[in-house]
């Protein structure tokens, strides 16, 4: 029987030397990457992981909103397999390890199997989730969704780009619209390494973070409407300045989620100014309002003050408020075994760990819905992420990794 003691670990040069190559497909312009959901730079992102997990021996799987399953089979065809995920799309400046980690670290776990002779009773599967980022086709984490049964097939495939492109046409032009159905695989377990995208992790010291938590969202589409008109002949007391509008909600954003610390956060990082001229008064304007607690009570205060609050800070100066929900998920608790598996294996490799919240949303919190799921994280350079900046190293992937191998393996049941 091979071994596959506390000494076992991944090829920490392999699994380097693949986000390297993963890298020089959409590259960006300041060294990271711009490989935006079903673009082309996506489908060939999709081709190349799909050439490495055939040379590893998996077969593939795509469904009909284009998730990617690559399965390598275990011993019992009737056990349900153990799935390692994330996804390989990326924001328009985004980085080379934001998401891509998790995908080509369930495909390292796969290839060091491999070499090593080791089989699992249950299959192991290393999925690519579609539009984890949601900055094309709002909202993030919409695949995922569809598969968790929270959101309709249907409307995933009506969703819309900035140019009026649909999600469903675009998929399927770019070559990735499977057959499968969605949401019809079954699953034992789902893993996701991701890196931490915030601060802590390299703040404390720590190589490995253990998920207990995510945190919920919600994402406020909001639009301030006033009168466009000449700023240099229109007198201050006649005009209805949308921007005053915006800086007010701004304000009122970074207020109410103040007044909830530590367990809240709220920003507006998206805005699209009309008719956006340097000599004209602001007509309407179109922005995001993104609240983030990992305490559902706290998450659904923040939005009903905010809807309760910010039409009438608004028109205090004249201007029309208006707002919709664009994108929203419940704070999820992954599961109490998989998270103590996941601490056991970091404690039993002599990782420094400590348990985490994680801040963004990630696939596997809707997948928490329909599956056991965990998180791991690794940490990352000033916390950054969204940033073509963004920087790990590889030590800390192939701990985040070695920690995903054990714990994977203790779930997938060794049987030689």
């Amino acid at each position: 029987m091979p071994a596959t003691g506390d000494n076992l670990r991944i090829n920490s040069a392999r699994l380097w030397d693949s986000l390297m190559e993963m890298a020089k497909i959409g590259p960006g312009v300041a060294g990271g990457n711009n490989r935006q959901t079903l673009t082309d730079a996506d489908s060939e992102g999709r081709h190349l992981f799909a050439s490495w997990c055939r040379a590893a021996g998996m077969t593939m799987g795509v469904d009909t909103m284009g998730n990617m399953f690559a399965t390598r089979a275990g011993t019992d065809p009737d056990a349900l397999p153990v799935y390692i995920g994330s996804h390989l799309d990326t924001q328009p400046t985004g980085g080379k390890y934001d998401g891509v980690l998790g995908v080509l670290a369930g495909l390292e776990v796969v290839r060091t199997l491999n070499d090593m002779g080791v089989k699992t009773r249950h299959p192991i599967v290393v999925t690519n989730w579609t539009n984890e980022e949601g900055t094309r086709f709002a909202p993030a984490m919409l695949a995922s969704g569809v598969f968790a049964g929270v959101l309709e097939q249907d409307w995933a495939y009506d969703r819309r780009d900035a140019k009026g492109l649909r999600f469903g046409d675009e998929l399927e032009r770019i070559g990735w619209k499977g057959t499968e159905k969605v949401g019809a695989r079954k699953m034992k377990a789902m893993f996701e390494l991701h890196i931490e995208q915030g601060p802590i992790l390299e703040a404390e010291g720590k190589e490995v973070g253990v998920v207990t938590h995510g945190q919920g969202l919600r994402w406020i589409e909001c639009t301030v409407t006033g009168k466009g008109q000449h700023t240099g002949s229109t007198p201050m007391y006649l005009r209805r300045n949308a921007g005053r509008g915006l800086a007010r909600v701004i304000d009122l954003v970074h207020e109410i989620a103040m007044a909830r610390q530590p367990n809240a956060v709220g920003a507006i990082g998206h805005i699209d100014v009309y008719p956006n001229s340097r000599n004209i008064i602001p007509e309407k304007i179109v922005f995001t309002v993104d609240f983030r607690s990992h305490i559902l009570e706290t998450l659904e205060a923040m939005v009903a003050e905010f809807n309760a609050r910010a039409p009438g800070l608004c028109a205090e100066v004249g201007v029309k408020f208006t707002s919709q929900l664009s994108g929203w998920f419940d704070p999820p608790a992954f599961d109490e075994n998989l998270v103590k598996i996941v601490r056991q294996s970091a404690e039993k490799l002599g990782y420094s760990h400590m348990d985490i919240v994680s801040g963004a949303g990630h696939d596997a919190c809707w997948i928490n819905r329909v599956a056991p799921t965990v998180m791991v994280m690794c940490p990352c350079v000033d916390g950054l992420s969204h940033n073509e900046a963004e920087e790990i190293s590889p030590e800390w992937a192939a701990a985040g990794t070695d920690v995903l191998l054990h714990a994977v393996l203790e779930v997938a049941e060794v049987v030689g």
